[in-house]
């Protein structure tokens, strides 16, 4: 049996009675510390602050540089200044998606690309495979095991990092990042980023200071009701956001056309890898689409169960829960697209039974206007 890797925080876990690890892709990380559910509040109303070390960093260097993550990625890399990140994927040909990422834009010919804990291997590999001598100058380098990266989220995440940080945090917008920031006397990687659906930070660091940073956010923290926070309430969280995760929403076989996240598919500005067949989806016409579900009869709506209507099956539920912000059973499908409008009725097989459901508006949650009322 192999070795379940774990996080420069692991040991720092046992502090809270209550948490509890999982295998979670080969990792052993807390799904919980106090309780999903309140896990999950504390962050819409307060702060959270996640262990997501597991996550893979890439760093890509030298004058090719642009120019190559600009063939790989499905978003214009071009517009990117320093400081910059954006949302992207890496497609393969037939437009099925390799990986969902961020792309940090560290200065000229200097990029850091973050991707999903369970695709490190696959895409190094991908990126390797595809980094040819066309592209000059340009050195791929996998510093993942070396890096640390904590997420502080919240509409009080703020106010917590101003008291440990010298950091004018008004001024650092959404999707921005300073290079050389200093964190409880750390020096990290500070980004305006996150996976919750609500204001926060992310922050990388050498692995070393993993005891430091944990600490001292977390005493910061105290006076506003800061938690830790685990794996359950990040997948909560992300999905009454809407916010995909690989091998759910998104796959090798669910394009980003139709996983709803076509912003970050620049077919006009670039020649990347799979733009051929997402533009060629796109012009023909999706064949389903990615929709919220809420249940009408009694049931909660898991990954993989089936969807029918008239008789037959149309799709699956990609991500489902009794959702905590809303206290309703809700979830995200991908569904034939004739099935798609709001307010369609369809039918979710639950332990052998069809029940009710309707097709409703999603995002379920956003930070600036609250629940999405139905």
């Amino acid at each position: 049996m192999d070795t379940l890797k774990r996080t420069p925080f692991y040991d720092l876990y046992s502090a809270f009675p209550e948490s509890r690890c999982i295998d979670f892709g080969g990792w052993e990380l807390p799904v919980q510390f106090t309780g999903i559910v309140k896990e999950h509040e504390a962050v819409r109303q307060k702060a959270g602050l996640f262990d997501v070390s597991h996550m893979g960093e890439f760093m890509v260097s030298g004058a090719g540089a642009e120019s190559f993550i600009q063939k790989m990625t499905t978003n214009d890399v071009t517009r990117l200044l320093d400081g910059g990140a954006q949302y992207t994927l890496l497609c393969y040909p037939d437009g099925g998606v390799v990986d969902d990422l961020l792309v940090y834009r560290l200065g000229e010919g200097r990029y850091m690309l973050v991707v999903n804990a369970s695709n490190i291997d696959k895409d190094f590999q991908w990126l390797q495979d595809h980094l040819t001598a066309d592209f000059g100058d340009v050195t791929l380098t996998n510093v993942s095991d070396e890096t640390l990266l904590l997420a502080l989220q919240g509409p009080l995440a703020e106010k917590i990092l101003a008291t440990v940080t010298d950091v004018s945090l008004a001024e650092l917008k959404p999707f921005h990042f300073i290079e050389k920031a200093s964190v409880c006397g750390v020096e990290v990687l500070l980004s305006r980023t996150g996976y919750t659906g609500e204001d926060g930070f992310e922050i990388y660091a050498p692995l070393d200071t993993a005891e430091t940073l944990w600490n001292g956010l977390l005493a910061a923290g105290a006076p506003f009701g800061l938690t830790p926070a685990g794996l359950g309430a990040r997948d909560t969280l992300r999905f009454e956001a809407k916010l995909p995760l690989y091998g759910q929403e998104l796959s090798a076989d669910i394009t980003p056309l139709e996983a709803g996240v076509q912003f970050f598919v620049k077919l006009d500005n670039a020649d990347f890898i799979g733009r051929d067949a997402l533009l060629q989806q796109k012009e023909t016409g999706l064949p389903r689409r990615l929709v919220g579900l809420e249940m009408i009869d009694r049931g909660i709506p898991r990954s993989h169960y089936p969807v029918y209507a008239d008789g037959m099956k149309i799709g699956e539920v990609t991500t489902g829960t009794q959702s905590p912000t809303l206290k309703r059973n809700l979830g995200l499908a991908l569904l034939d697209t004739a099935y798609s409008e709001l307010g369609t009725e369809v039918y979710v097989e639950i332990r052998g039974k069809q029940l009710k459901a309707v097709v409703i508006k999603a995002p379920f949650y956003k930070k600036s206007q609250g629940v999405n009322p139905q």
